[in-house]
């Protein structure tokens, strides 16, 4: 099996290997120095590499080519251009040029832009990220050759994911290098952020999946009441994977493998019919291409084995929630970790300041961290289940915070906890050694040994986003620290001076403790954390003057192109809720409201065939059953109703942030109150006339 794996790993990719194999040594080094240095790319060496990658591409079946990128949407788009041009005698030739490698132009004008570009105005062109390495893909139209790019407009403004996260690894690897140079490393040219992103998800039959509008329309459950278990017992957590599971968990592997993608871990997760896979750390931008692809393919290869892979938040109420695990870290163009601390974190005065410009940056932008982990389903997942709260905090663990608790006290750190050792109880097991830093799966934002693990991203999300953020403001932070330090006559005692003045300022963006208690809320409050419960209120920070000024400051954002991911935002949110809104209404409608009232004739034919057969009968319970259910099929259309009138009201109101916020405030809550007596009816009506799968279906029977 282990040959078998070499030898697939990374067939569908033109790598670094591929490329040495296929280019003539002088476009090798060229192209790698663009890579590599972010040197310009030179035309004929685009040519060169074109040619090269399309008779590769050729070679392994390959008839067509797209510009693989990443709107706005949080998803991927591609448009498919063949490589045949027409020659004299009705005949094609298979060509492919350096100028179609290194630009496309698909027009995309339907993608949101937020004001950006109006349809009169909708060029929209592709460019090569020559970074991201391209791949070929097998579906039923054939093989195709995807190249990464990036997704700009007419005027030069991102219209896509990629393009900013591109330029906030720059500003940081900028002011990175500012800081390493003071500490003498002349040696490192450039930091990457480098980014693992755990991945949840859930899989299902696909036939009971088709039968529940709510899953196929929205991509979570409407309606639904829990079946006697849950995921109480844990049984399901780390338990041993079923055979259909196994079989698609294998084909994803191997199909993940093929595209280079270094696919690690595998597991079930902690509720009935969740799972986690987790690939090893890549460059954020890498990492970035590599987290889509991972989600494609789990749809599809879910598909070929007649199950459904759900990606939303929450696609099941009272059971956990589905997120997404950043992983992130600095690594040097030499190979140092700078999250990673010396013999005990005391000791080593660089990682201490790098810590502290990570804790100045969450505490700054603690509102903008949330926002980059929003969507609609997060909402739901948020604040319970091992999915850590609202509130943005910093984990540090016993060591590291009584390391800063010295620093804050006297100035100095002259001692550190050790991790000590582990007993387990068991003779014949060996005592291990305690790690210094523990988990806390209530941390949004967790110090977890050389990496922080920012926890609060949502399953379907685009890791983009978040790492675009955390990228910039740690630069921003890292800027501020550089600009005082290269100007002081002491670098000893101003770096001293800056770690002490740095954490105890700010201190309160650290957190230790349980996440979901009550006392939290209460505390985080007393502090003066902000606590952005939802999307909507999360939005606004990204148009705060402090934010513009930041990201303008290191070319990542402007202005217009913040003020129009405001816009998507707040568009994006309404219409999540608005097709969940339609949906309950026509399931309502179609589906519950019918087989109730089956149900209602029923139970009434049979009141009434009892009182006939044996007058003298009691059937108090069959009356009573009648009662209750009756009752709440009369709430249930009340809530129908009005839940109609609110989605109407929404409606009217302007685009934008007053009509996302009425569908946060009124729409959601009326969705809520029609879910409440149709779970309750689940519970009483008889299951043969239930006219969908329930949750015990769905989740116990894959």
């Amino acid at each position: 099996m282990q040959e078998k794996l070499t030898e697939i790993f990374g067939r569908d990719v033109f790598n670094e290997s591929v490329m040495k194999e296929r280019l003539p040594k002088e476009t090798f080094r060229a192209l790698m120095k663009t890579i590599e240095s972010g040197e310009d790319l030179d035309p004929n060496v685009a040519n060169i590499v074109a040619n090269a990658m399309k008779d590769w591409a050729i070679e392994r079946g390959a008839t067509h080519y797209t510009h693989w990128f990443q709107p706005m949407t949080g998803i991927t788009a591609e448009k498919h251009d063949s490589f045949i041009t027409p020659v004299s005698g009705g005949k094609v030739l298979m060509e492919f040029s350096g100028k179609e490698l290194i630009k496309g132009e698909p027009d995309a004008s339907s993608f949101p832009s937020g004001g950006l570009r109006a349809t009169f105005e909708a060029r929209g062109y592709t460019a090569w990220d020559c970074t991201s390495p391209a791949f070929l893909r097998e579906d039923a139209a054939g093989v195709t050759l995807c190249i990464p790019t990036a997704f700009c407009s007419y005027t030069g403004e991102a219209l896509d994911k990629k393009t900013p996260l591109l330029r906030s690894m720059e500003a940081l690897s900028t002011q990175v290098v500012r800081i390493l140079k003071l500490f003498g490393h002349k040696d490192v040219t450039s930091v990457s952020c480098s980014v693992g992103a755990e991945q949840e998800y859930f899989l299902i039959d696909r036939e009971k999946y088709l039968q529940r509008e709510d899953l196929v329309f929205t991509g979570r459950t409407l309606f639904g009441a829990m079946p006697p278990k849950g995921q109480e017992l844990e049984d399901h957590y780390f338990g041993s994977i079923k055979e259909r599971i196994a079989s698609f968990m294998r084909e994803l592997n191997i199909e993940l493998w093929k595209l280079g993608i270094l696919a690690k871990t595998q597991h079930n997760e902690a509720a009935p019919a969740q799972h986690e896979i987790a690939p090893i750390y890549s460059t954020a931008n890498i990492a970035s291409d590599h987290n889509q692809l991972i989600m494609d393919t789990m749809k599809k290869v879910a598909m070929r084995h007649g199950l459904a892979c759900l990606l939303h938040e929450k696609p099941f109420a009272g059971v956990n929630g589905s997120g997404k695990h950043n992983n992130w870290s600095l690594v040097t163009n030499t190979g140092k970790n700078l999250l990673e601390p010396g013999k005990t974190p005391h000791e080593n005065i660089q990682f201490l300041l790098f810590l502290s410009a990570i804790l100045k940056a969450v505490d700054e932008h603690a509102d903008l961290l949330r926002m980059s982990a929003s969507c609609p389903g997060n909402d739901h997942r948020l604040g319970a289940n091992e999915a850590p709260p609202a509130i943005i905090s910093i984990f540090l663990g016993d060591q590291l915070a009584d390391v800063v608790s010295q620093l804050i006290e006297t100035g100095e750190a002259k001692h550190s906890k050790q991790g000590g050792k582990l007993s387990t109880g068991v003779h014949t097991l060996p005592k291990l050694r305690k790690d210094a830093t523990d988990r806390n799966r209530t941390s949004p934002f967790a110090f977890t040994g050389n990496k922080f693990e920012f926890r609060t991203l949502g399953s379907s999300m685009s890791i983009a986003g978040a790492n675009t953020v955390l990228n910039t403001i740690v630069a921003d932070a890292l800027s501020d620290i550089a600009d005082e330090i290269e100007t002081a006559s002491d670098f000893d005692m101003c770096v001293h001076d800056l770690i002490k003045r740095t954490v105890t300022q700010h201190q309160r963006i650290i957190f230790n403790g349980n996440g979901y208690a009550k006392e939290w809320l209460e505390e985080a409050k007393w502090r003066g954390l902000p606590n952005l419960e939802t999307m909507v209120d999360a939005i606004p920070c990204i148009t705060d003057e402090k934010v513009i000024q930041m990201f303008e400051k290191f070319g990542v954002y402007n202005s217009a192109e913040l003020n129009s991911r405001a816009e998507i935002n707040y568009e994006a949110y309404s219409k999540a809720i608005h097709i969940e809104a339609k949906t309950m209404i026509e399931m309502a409608s179609k589906k519950y409201i019918p087989a109730i009232i089956t149900y209602t004739k029923n139970l009434a034919d049979s009141i009434n065939a009892v009182k006939a057969a044996v007058p003298e009968a009691d059937s108090s319970v069959q009356v009573n059953l009648l009662k209750e259910v009756s009752t709440l099929l009369t709430k249930t259309n009340e809530a129908l109703n009005n839940l109609k009138e609110k989605s109407a009201q929404a409606l009217k109101k302007e685009a934008g942030k007053e009509q996302a916020e009425f569908f946060k405030d009124e729409v959601v809550a009326a969705m809520a109150a029609l879910r409440s007596p149709v779970d309750e009816l689940e519970m009483l009506v008889d299951k043969n006339v239930w006219p969908v799968p329930t949750y015990g279906d769905l989740l116990f029977e894959v």
